[in-house]
């Protein structure tokens, strides 16, 4: 092993579809269970999708059909200051969808 490796873990495959989507946020999936340091969202649906971490301000916005971010918070972290999004977090959508979903990955890093 590797002197201070950690490893790349997966959480479940987050996902809402359409029809859970509206003009006020919705939760997708559920909360994080582990410090998030990688976070990609697709949206496939066939409408520009706003993202927020509260469920109340808006944070961002994934484009129409099949568009994707990633947010890569662990680069240049410091193994004494690590930088993540916490357990517990939550991520949230809004929109007026006829079709599609909204997907989320997480990975998180485990020193086992």
């Amino acid at each position: 092993m590797y002197e201070n490796a950690q490893r790349m873990r997966f959480e479940e495959l987050r996902s809402i579809a359409f029809g859970d989507i509206s003009g006020v946020y919705a939760q997708v999936g559920t909360q994080l269970a582990n410090p998030a340091r990688i976070i990609k969202m697709i949206n496939s649906t066939d409408v520009d999708i706003t993202v927020s971490f509260d469920g109340v301000t808006d944070h961002d916005i994934l484009t129409t059909n099949a568009t994707g971010f990633v947010y890569d918070i662990g680069t240049n972290k410091s193994l004494s200051a690590p930088f993540f999004l916490d357990i517990g977090s939550s991520i949230y959508v809004k929109g007026t969808p006829t079709s599609g979903s909204v997907y989320v990955v997480v990975i998180y890093a485990s020193s086992n």
